[in-house]
């Protein structure tokens, strides 16, 4: 498997890469380091020391150019990129991934869409590994690299045979929740109990909680969010939820701002009907 030449493949517990490789049935994508662990907790959950199910991650920046102060103010960005890249090998054995793929393109060239390494690399990893379920960032998502990688993961898909597409394809929430979609078309990913567990994945990412930003507070804040405010009529069955969207019938074909706004429309029908009802 011939990736780019700044790739680099994990095994956290130095398994066989082969085999890894035959046993890998959930796979996220993401954009940066934290964002699998923030995102795709469902898929690690799914696979924890499941010996039927196995998780793997992919991610597509190198992490230069995020926020930091305190420890890190002073850190440059080839530094950080070094810290972030240890800690994400942190996550992955704390959450048992079978297997990490650190990418390391910069946001520039993974927000260029003439830019075709990216692609190249997800068709192949795509075609050797073959997961079943498939998670990555949605389409409405706010910040511009995650979109980008969102795109890149669906027209790889695309443009591979059929055989090569998963069962389903989740598009997550990161920057910009989904509590928007219509209640009969968002996904509601289960990730209740473990809560040492999902604490843990998102705490070792101290570059980013000591550095200003404390996405381990604000991850679990949305997922209890999530689980309680999804019903006002009924009591919590869960109590803790991350909302995805199916972005699989997009990988037949289709224009992804006509997936999307279809998504848009529903939920400005929904407000517009609600409304003159009880107006």
């Amino acid at each position: 498997m011939k990736l780019n030449d700044q790739s680099e493949l994990y095994l956290p517990f130095n398994q066989e890469l082969e085999q890894s490789f035959k046993t890998i049935t959930h796979m996220v994508f993401a954009a940066h380091q934290d964002d699998i662990e923030i995102m795709a907790q469902h898929g690690i959950l799914s696979c924890f020391d499941d010996p039927k199910n196995r998780f793997a991650a992919v991610v597509c920046s190198d992490g230069g150019g995020s926020p930091r102060t305190g420890l890190y103010g002073n850190y440059t960005n080839e530094e950080m990129k070094r810290v972030r890249i240890l800690e994400q090998k942190k996550a992955a054995m704390v959450g048992n991934y079978s297997l990490l793929v650190l990418l390391n393109y910069s946001s520039a060239q993974i927000k260029d869409p003439c830019f075709l390494p990216l692609l190249e690399d997800l068709k192949i990893l795509l075609q050797k590994i073959r997961p079943k379920v498939i998670y990555t960032h949605n389409p409405a998502d706010k910040h511009d690299t995650h979109v980008a990688v969102s795109l890149r993961v669906i027209t790889a898909l695309q443009e591979l045979s059929s055989t090569y597409r998963p069962d389903i394809v989740y598009g997550c929430e990161v920057w910009r929740g989904l509590d928007w979609i219509n209640d009969n078309e968002k996904v509601i990913l289960d990730v209740s109990g473990h809560p040492a567990l999902r604490a843990s994945l998102l705490g070792v990412f101290d570059s980013q909680i000591e550095g200003g930003k404390r996405y381990d507070l604000a991850a679990l804040g949305r997922q209890a969010a999530n689980a309680t405010f999804y019903t006002s009529h009924e009591t919590d069955e869960i109590d803790a939820a991350i909302y995805a969207i199916d972005l699989t019938p997009l990988l037949a074909g289709g224009d992804v701002c006509d997936y999307m706004n279809g998504y848009i429309q529903h939920f400005s029908s929904d407000i517009n009907e609600r409304i003159k009802r009880l107006k």
